[in-house]
């Protein structure tokens, strides 16, 4: 089977069947060997890896994995995509190719059926449309993982890795953190897509933690807390925080529990490490556990 990160190969594949790229699914396929292979190589991938990969398209990176990996589970949610899939996947008897959505999938259930239940190894070009919920989704359901290789917007790459009082740090920030440990290992520039998107894309290793590196009495509350603080960025914390849904915490006690961590009362969200979001947490978390937030609202 010809190799797909070769431009032409890929028009070929698209012109025999006919193929439109639908903007409801945010389809950019890459075109480039090198890009392909400093992701596998990012991703570690060994025969001793099961390899979930989202959105596999035309099954370009597809190839690269079957190429090193023990096992390959593609997740595709486009339909049209399926025959296509079958015929440049097909010499690859290690490769499992699924159609559906990713947020419906039961990945636990996946991990049990092809890798008995072991971490697995997440690879993806992601759209970037949908890029924080795929990811969040990922981590709140708690699904074995052993790291994210991903493709995404590059903006959304530096707000991934961002550190306290940068302009790019936020909430996703602090909820990647609490997660995984994330590495920019490539910038990607639009010409090694078709078609070509509109932004720089940037390849990001999110290695997975067995453990976050704070532990709190509600995770819902932690990030409910952190949701509020940027939602108001350039309000000082204490402002941001009293009455915002969600929380319903009262400014004295806010005041109080800054005092005692030895915070100053007119600091911002954006100077708090993760370590002193979960300390604050941790004080004014009263035990309900009533978070009225979108899971995935980061």
């Amino acid at each position: 089977m010809a190799t797909l990160g070769i431009p032409q190969n890929t028009i070929e594949i698209l012109q025999k069947y006919q193929f439109h790229f639908q903007k409801k699914y945010g389809q950019n396929f890459l075109i480039d060997t090198s890009v392909l292979e400093r992701i596998i190589k990012a991703a570690q991938i060994s025969t001793e890896d099961c390899v979930l990969e989202i959105g596999p398209g035309i099954g370009t990176m597809t190839q690269y994995l079957a190429e090193t990996a023990g096992k390959v589970v593609a997740v595709e949610i486009d339909k049209a995509l399926i025959p296509i899939l079958e015929e440049t996947l097909g010499p690859y008897e290690n490769v499992t190719v699924l159609q559906g959505d990713i947020l419906k999938v039961n990945i636990g259930e996946l991990a049990e059926k092809y890798h008995k239940g072991k971490p697995l190894k997440v690879v993806a070009n992601l759209p970037y449309y949908i890029t924080t919920p795929i990811i969040m989704g990922l981590f709140e359901k708690k699904v074995p993982l052993d790291s994210i290789t991903v493709m995404v917007q590059k903006e959304v790459a530096e707000r991934m890795r961002a550190k306290p009082g940068t302009k790019d740090y936020g909430a996703l920030s602090l909820a990647v953190q609490y997660y995984a440990v994330p590495q920019i290992v490539a910038n990607v520039p639009p010409n090694c897509f078709m078609p070509r998107p509109a932004v720089g894309s940037a390849v990001v290793k999110l290695t997975c933690f067995e453990k976050p590196p704070v532990e709190v009495k509600s995770e819902r509350f932690l990030f409910a807390l952190i949701r509020a603080a940027f939602n108001q960025r350039r309000k000082m914390l204490i402002n941001a925080l009293t009455g915002a849904g969600g929380i319903d915490v009262t400014k004295d006690r806010i005041t109080e529990a800054l005092e005692k961590l030895g915070i100053q009362e007119t600091i911002r969200g954006e100077k708090l490490s993760l370590a002193e979001f979960a300390g604050l947490a941790d004080m004014l978390y009263n035990g309900s556990g009533e978070i009225r937030s979108s899971e995935y609202d980061i």
